[in-house]
């Protein structure tokens, strides 16, 4: 993974209130990743920043496009160096944004767009409150286990995690300045696309 140096000269607030920083959310399983990724089909002009993670690929997976893949230990680093915006644990994996791309982005009048778990989400609404943030809930909490067990990627005990964890993620909602249900899918994408082009 290639970091770059941490943005300096403006403060962060300074370089946000140039562009646009948006965050989307949501419980694992809710589609936010779909819908990302088809969001940037439609509009290429949106910046989406690529998290890094200590999991492994999943099948299709390409290391800086998906996510950029990077060993624990190498993380750590990473964090220790101030090198992330926001950076949280989800099951037993890490996550990060890389801070300079993103803020040179704004700084260059980019929307930003980030696809992030909830505990990066309120890292973020805390040091960055103009954020424009973003919750995907699920229909139902069934549909949305259902939507998990149906990708056939994890163990029952990891399944048991992610909707305890969904559970408390969905109670979260409120905090967030918009919440849209993904219950049709078009539906779903084009309420975020008259948010952010409003």
């Amino acid at each position: 993974m290639q970091v770059l140096p941490i943005y300096s000269g403006a403060t962060t607030q300074q370089i946000l209130s140039l562009g646009k920083l948006v965050v989307l959310t949501g419980p694992s399983g809710v589609g936010k990743g779909t819908l990302m990724q088809k969001l940037l089909e439609r509009h290429p002009e949106l910046y989406y920043s690529v998290s890094a993670t200590t999991r492994s690929p999943r099948p299709g997976e390409i290391n800086g496009q998906n996510y950029y893949f990077v060993d624990r230990s190498q993380f750590e680093k990473l964090v220790a160096q101030g090198e992330f915006l926001e950076w949280a644990e989800f099951a037993n994996n890490y996550y990060g944004t890389p801070r300079a791309a993103v803020l040179e982005k704004i700084k260059s009048g980019k929307l930003v767009v980030l696809e992030i778990e909830l505990e990066g989400a309120r890292q973020i609404r805390r040091s960055y409150p103009n954020a424009l943030s973003i919750f995907i809930l699920p229909p139902t909490f069934l549909e949305l286990e259902n939507r998990i067990r149906g990708r056939g990627q994890d163990s029952e005990e990891a399944i048991a995690r992610r909707l305890n964890r969904a559970q408390a993620e969905i109670q979260a909602a409120g905090e967030f300045d918009i919440q849209i249900v993904n219950d049709d899918f078009e539906t779903a994408l084009h309420q975020i696309e008259a948010i952010l082009f409003a």
